[in-house]
């Protein structure tokens, strides 16, 4: 059966894992908990900031510029961009611009610039990381994100400024998704790894996580604030950041998604 390409995995965005029976989202970290956490490591997009725009820009501005470049019909350019992908898929050129430039002969870094009005927080997430700040824990952002891209999402939102730390997967050669990530990253962070949280909205790279060693590990269920939540019980989930805070906490009685 032919691959559908409006759904199949787009580049720059950590494949979604197939839904499962799972439980409801995880209840708050305790204060307890959040004793326990010297730093928080969080993932950007999914996590921090709306994968509506990844999602939208692989799916369908690149298609559309592929098509125009090469006077295809739009379906027909998603059908033949899907397998070239797909081949990429949990490597580090999935997640490169350069390479996707180079390999589509288009200039994503451009394209990227002209709907950076898209670009959104999740809701909660700023002020999720507002809270932990005043809670002392060392903030650490890792992304799978191109330094361009990061350029581009940080102009538009800022982020960078809210960490005290931000490695991008490029710097070490590997994803997030490998081994190799994670021994390059203890090296260029000193963290407690047993006393770390880290929140990601891919499984592949929580498992890898996982086998690093990190002590606190969570997933979002709802990193595309255009779709629906997904459910998986592999991890504990939440639906956003802002809910591992107990509601004393959050400021000004604020829920997630208001």
């Amino acid at each position: 059966m032919k691959a559908d390409p409006t759904t199949a995995p787009a580049p720059g965005v950590a494949p979604a894992p197939g839904a499962t029976a799972g439980p409801g989202p995880a209840r708050a970290l305790s204060t307890a908990q959040w004793t326990a956490i010297d730093t928080v490591l969080l993932d950007l997009d999914g996590t921090l900031l709306d994968l509506a725009f990844d999602n939208r820009f692989w799916r369908e501005c690149v298609p559309a510029a592929w098509a125009q470049a090469r006077a295809l019909a739009f379906d027909e350019a998603r059908e033949q961009l899907a397998p070239r992908f797909r081949a990429c898929e949990g490597t580090l050129d999935w997640y490169c611009i350069d390479y996707w430039s180079r390999e589509l002969q288009l200039d994503i870094a451009a394209l990227k610039h002209a709907e950076a009005h898209r670009i959104r927080w999740l809701p909660g997430a700023r002020e999720f990381l507002s809270r932990v700040r005043t809670l002392g824990k060392r903030l650490v952002l890792l992304t799978n994100a191109h330094p361009t891209a990061l350029a581009i999402k940080d102009a538009r939102t800022q982020v960078i400024s809210c960490f005290d730390a931000t490695f991008s997967s490029h710097l070490f050669g590997a994803p997030k998704e490998q081994a190799r990530f994670w021994r390059e990253l203890s090296r260029a962070e000193a963290f407690d790894a047993p006393r770390s949280l880290f929140v990601d909205d891919s499984l592949p790279v929580l498992r890898a996580a996982r086998a690093a060693g990190i002590g606190t590990l969570y997933a979002v269920r709802r990193p595309d604030s255009s779709l629906d939540a997904r459910s998986q019980q592999e991890f504990p989930a939440v639906d956003a950041v802002a809910e591992l805070l107990p509601g004393g906490l959050l400021p000004g009685g604020l829920v997630p998604g208001g």
